[in-house]
């Protein structure tokens, strides 16, 4: 049995290679890449270099990072750098959390065709929030908010959904005043509702229509026009699943609350539990039951398959920004904002050379990678760096 340290690696160098093996032809160039980069990630594959303490002369080894993005070890430091990033983008003003999710039928569309449907959530989601937060009916204003897919659920399977991130407020057409939510209120999810759910079926009958849709296996009779419209028939009449939480307070939380969501993998290394006789058990949440925490266990090949779906297509930006935060305009729109609202831009600290990883993590995180781990005095200093597939002339002291 694997407990201590157990990783989503450990279960892929174990079990990755039978199930190459048996479902090597059902698997894409991207799932591919990513198991191996996972199995390989922090290994002598992939190189790296030998620090030594100047004080004690303590040596550790530590490995090169695949930074795969669906990788469970390579997510911390990009994080950390991406929330640093936008602590020049907060607004003194409570912010809010709305979620939009696709029902089953269309998630399973959008599993055979993830480019073209994950393209249409953000549209379909983004064009909801604007049109119906600039009715004077609701909030009469232009916002700005940050959209962070995400395609599973706590039991791994497929559910694709978008967390918006969202000041509650934003600037008047005329761009003369700043627009407040009500207090603890930011805008009627059952509107948001309804035009998304109207938006996107539009929007999905039109890539139908062009000709952009494949469909294999069980849905492969979906390619005639009257099949696909007996299909999505009963999607037209349910209520799509989109909420907001409550307003989780001003800029302070922002960060902390965004790191929760940014750069979240599928699972994470500290669910797993362990890993013995080809099955794997981790803690997961039963939201149908009051968030109750609870443990489940999938057979290796199983969990494999289940952490494979939700590789993203190459590329494919899962992280976007509107309104007046989208990337053209949020330097000026932002400034503006704050002049609004009487805040002064923030401080960014000048950054004179480029930093190396080490400085980068300690600068984002607090945590220094120098100090030595032996002797608490000294600084860890690179004395060799060794290639690709080899390994470190001396004995090593320790792996990292």
């Amino acid at each position: 049995m694997r407990a201590t340290g157990l990783e989503v690696a450990d279960i892929f160098r174990d079990s990755g290679p039978l199930y190459r093996q048996q479902h090597g032809a059902a698997l894409s160039r991207g799932q591919l890449r990513v198991m191996s980069a996972i199995e390989r990630c922090r290994t002598a594959a992939l190189g790296g270099h030998v620090e030594q303490c100047n004080t004690c002369g303590h040596q550790r080894v530590a490995f090169n990072s695949c930074r795969n993005r669906h990788c469970p070890k390579c997510q911390s430091l990009v994080r950390a750098q991406w929330l640093a990033d936008r602590q020049a983008d907060l607004l003194p003003v409570d912010y809010f959390h709305v979620v939009f999710t696709l029902p089953e039928a269309v998630a399973a569309i959008a599993y055979q065709n993830k480019a073209v449907i994950y393209d249409l959530l953000f549209h379909a989601t983004a064009v909801t929030l604007r049109t119906i937060a600039a009715d004077p009916k609701h909030l009469g204003a232009e916002i700005g908010f940050i959209a962070i897919l995400h395609t599973w659920g706590q039991n791994l399977l497929h559910h694709p959904h978008l967390h918006c991130v969202v000041p509650g407020g934003g600037l008047s057409a005329d761009g003369e005043r700043w627009i407040a939510c009500r207090p603890g209120f930011f805008l009627p999810v059952r509107v948001l509702s309804r035009l998304f759910r109207r938006l996107f079926l539009e929007q999905l009958q039109s890539v139908f229509n062009a000709g952009r849709l494949h469909f294999y296996h069980a849905l492969e009779g979906l390619q005639a026009p009257a099949a696909f419209a007996r299909y999505l028939a009963p999607t037209r009449q349910a209520e799509w699943v989109v909420y907001a939480k409550p307003p989780f307070g001003g800029p302070r939380h922002v960060l902390e609350y965004l790191g929760r969501y940014t750069h979240r993998i599928v699972i994470s290394n500290n669910r797993l539990i362990d890993f013995a006789d080809n099955q794997v058990r981790f803690r997961w949440k039963d939201y149908r039951h009051e968030s109750r925490q609870k443990v489940m266990q999938l057979a290796a090949p199983e969990f494999i398959r289940r952490f494979l779906l939700h590789v993203l297509p190459s590329g494919f930006q899962r992280i976007r920004h509107y309104g007046f935060l989208a990337n053209r305009y949020r330097a000026v729109k932002l400034t503006h904002c704050r002049q609004l609202l009487a805040e002064p831009d923030p401080v960014v600290p000048l950054v004179v050379a480029p930093l190396d990883f080490r400085d980068r993590y300690q600068l984002f995180t607090g945590k220094s990678l120098r100090d030595c781990p032996q002797c608490g005095q000294g600084h860890m200093l690179c004395i060799e760096t060794f290639l690709p597939g080899a390994m470190p002339r001396g004995p090593p002291g320790e792996h990292s």
